[in-house]
């Protein structure tokens, strides 16, 4: 067997809040004979395999009593080039940004909205990624998955990911699908993005007039670097929390009681609020409890100063959660995977 297995493996390396639990067994996917070693051995041994990517998405509050199969797949390819429109494949272990740099390189716009999203290729699509108005659904061309029920595997189309805010049918159904590679169709024209945010405000700041996809990429990041902390600095899992939707009639309530409320309308009538906004205006940003907290710059960011467990961030979150209920009425759902 090629796969190295090895046992009581630390998990702090491999979760950016930086919680240390143990897992029962640890090991490395490297080739899809990896996953599937890996999967036998769980069955041979009466151990559940729990497949992880960059760890950015993950609340661990205990140690893992499974087999930890982090996705180390490398691998990036143009699988075709039609002029304008190109597809490009990577593998599930490739870290996001450095992807998303490499197509840029290449003269490919599409990603550039994404820049700086911590974690894997593979993991994108779970929770459809998006920031600054793009999202994964917006340049998907398919993916492969390894039905953990049959041992088969199969390509996804878009429509059949189930693609909606933060959702996907990975996440509806979860524990049977592992991704192994996905695929993106980019573009040679750029077409921009940049009503999003502070974007095109970064962008005049900068002096430039007519960004490349480049240039959005730089200021996207710059914007990031500035809100929020580095996880290798300060342990942290990005954005905590989804921004809640609500329906039209509270978010004009709400709008009526706090005037500076930030909401956006959707398609289906519904208003989705900032969660930030909500949390901030609670009180909470920059609260300290030990060495869980909510992050000073930024109130959507729980952060880890040291020391936190994993169960000390939980309970952190569920207190935020259980006063934005009682302020405002709204249910604030939590982004990161919890074990």
């Amino acid at each position: 067997m090629s796969l190295q297995v090895r046992s009581q493996v630390s998990l702090k390396p491999f979760n950016s809040f930086g919680v240390d639990v143990q897992a029962r067994l640890f090991a490395e996917a490297h080739s899809d004979a990896d996953v599937r070693e890996a999967l036998a051995y769980g069955l041979e041994h009466k151990v559940p395999v729990l497949v992880i990517g960059g760890g950015s998405n993950l609340l661990l509050t205990a140690d893992i009593d499974s087999l930890v199969l982090r996705m180390a797949t490398r691998g990036i390819r143009v699988l075709s080039d039609e002029g304008s429109k190109v597809v490009i494949e990577a593998e599930a272990g490739e870290p996001w940004h450095p992807f998303v740099q490499h197509t840029l390189g290449l003269g490919l716009s599409g990603l550039e909205n994404l820049s700086l999203i911590p974690g894997t290729v593979g993991a994108a699509p779970m929770q459809n990624i998006g920031a600054y108005g793009v999202e994964i659904k917006d340049v998907f061309a398919g993916l492969t998955a390894l039905d953990r029920q049959s041992g088969e595997l199969r390509d996804f189309t878009l429509q059949e990911c189930n693609f909606a805010y933060r959702d996907s049918l990975f996440k509806q159904e979860p524990g049977r699908w592992l991704i192994l590679r996905v695929r993106f169709t980019l573009d040679r024209a750029e077409h921009l993005h940049l009503e999003y945010g502070p974007v095109r405000q970064r962008l005049t700041e900068q002096g430039i007039e007519h960004p490349t996809a480049s240039d959005v990429s730089q200021a996207i990041c710059s914007i990031r670097n500035e809100k929020l902390p580095d996880p290798a600095v300060l342990g942290n899992a990005g954005s905590f929390f989804k921004n809640p939707l609500v329906s039209s009639a509270l978010a004009a309530r709400l709008k009526g009681e706090y005037p500076d409320l930030v909401a956006y309308a959707q398609p289906d009538g519904q208003m989705k609020l900032a969660a930030g906004w909500l949390i901030e205006r609670a009180g909470w940003k920059g609260f300290r409890e030990a060495d869980a907290g909510v992050h000073k710059l930024q109130a959507l960011v729980l952060v880890n100063y040291g020391g936190a467990t994993g169960l000390q961030l939980l309970s952190l979150a569920q207190r935020i959660q259980k006063d934005i209920f009682e302020r405002f009425h709204v249910d604030l759902e939590m982004e990161p995977n919890r074990y």
